[in-house]
């Protein structure tokens, strides 16, 4: 059991497991839609087969984390891919952090304009401002941010999920979808969701190695994915319950929750702003720790300095950046997945 001194570290580290992943698309709804509402009911099979890839590969990456003593997740790529192959994957996580960073700054600027009319710098310094904050206080302000915000965007989105489903209820039977989802098959489509979505999570998880047990880790990772599995069920019943309709929506979250109110308007509009704001304070810190995983001086530095050199990138139209850079995510994410479901098997056999 764990003992209570280490309960709210395990729910710092769930919190930031699950706030990595919940960025834009998620919130959104419209990766949700790609990945498993346009397989009808069988899509809710492709939620539990990723539910539990998220919890399996949560708890390995923290296990390996704890038992390398890492502190950045260049230590990790080493392991699972040698020193070459690590050091290649290397330099293209370093590009990924940096890109998605921008993405998100852009995307907080663009949710600032287009949802509540406010000027697209306002949006972009407030993401800015918290950042600096965060990587001021190092890890410990990592895992704050995430015990506050995570929850709220959490319970904001299972809460439109479930006022939809309340108002519109569930079809007994959902017609012939004609449109695929990505990969064409519900459980090569989870494969692919999570594999999309497990570079940032491997990035910050490899960070805490210094900080934890192996215990809280792997129930961090387990309850974490768990907590995902849960949370996707909730939108992809409330996107089944709308569909044919959201199909014709760029943003089928603010859709459902239009239909059940127009107040919650707003509140949507905030629920997408935290997404992008924890995932780029997951990027910066991914990106600081790789350069300092000792953290202090060199850390605040290096997490400050990014910041501000992707700055022009985030003036950058949002949709343009997320169909440039979010394929090679994609391509890197299988590669990685691939590597820790094999490796660590491979090497336990051979001891």
């Amino acid at each position: 059991m764990i003992n209570r001194a280490n309960l709210g570290l395990l729910v710092s580290l769930v919190a930031t497991y699950i706030g990595t992943i919940i960025g834009a698309g998620f919130a959104s709804g419209q990766e949700i839609l790609q990945f498993f509402i346009l397989f009808g009911y069988k899509g809710l099979l492709g939620v539990i087969a990723a539910a539990g890839l998220f919890a399996y590969l949560g708890a390995l990456v923290l296990h390996l984390s704890v038992r390398l003593r890492s502190g950045n997740y260049q230590e990790l790529l080493c392991y699972l891919l040698g020193p070459w192959a690590g050091k290649f994957m290397d330099i293209l996580s370093v590009f990924m952090l940096v890109g998605g960073l921008g993405i998100m700054l852009s995307g907080t600027g663009a949710v600032v304009q287009e949802y509540l009319g406010l000027p697209q710098w306002l949006g972009i310094a407030l993401a800015l401002l918290a950042i600096f904050v965060v990587i001021f206080h190092g890890l410990d302000g990592l895992l704050t941010i995430n015990v506050i915000l995570v929850p709220l965007k959490l319970a904001a989105v299972c809460l439109i999920a479930s006022l939809a489903l309340a108002s519109h209820g569930l079809p007994a039977e959902i017609p012939y979808i004609n449109q695929k989802g990505v990969g064409g098959h519900w459980l090569l489509s989870s494969v692919l969701y999570v594999s999309c979505n497990m570079i940032v999570p491997v990035a910050v998880l490899s960070t805490m190695g210094r900080s934890i047990t192996i215990r809280t880790g792997v129930y961090a990772g387990v309850i974490g994915g768990l907590g995902l599995g849960v949370a996707l069920a909730m939108v992809t019943l409330a996107g089944l319950a709308f569909y044919p309709a959201i199909l014709n929506y760029e943003v089928p979250m603010l859709y459902m929750a239009s239909c059940v109110s127009k107040v919650l308007r707003p509140v949507f509009a905030l629920l997408i702003w935290i997404a992008m704001l924890t995932t780029a304070i997951a990027d910066a810190h991914g990106f600081a720790s790789r350069f300092a995983p000792e953290g202090g001086r060199r850390y605040r530095f290096f997490g400050i300095a990014i910041c501000l050199l992707v700055l022009p990138l985030a003036y950058f139209d949002f949709s343009f950046l997320v169909r440039l850079l979010y394929p090679l995510f994609g391509y890197a994410g299988l590669i990685l997945i691939i590597a820790l479901l094999t490796v660590p098997i491979f090497k336990f056999r051979r001891r």
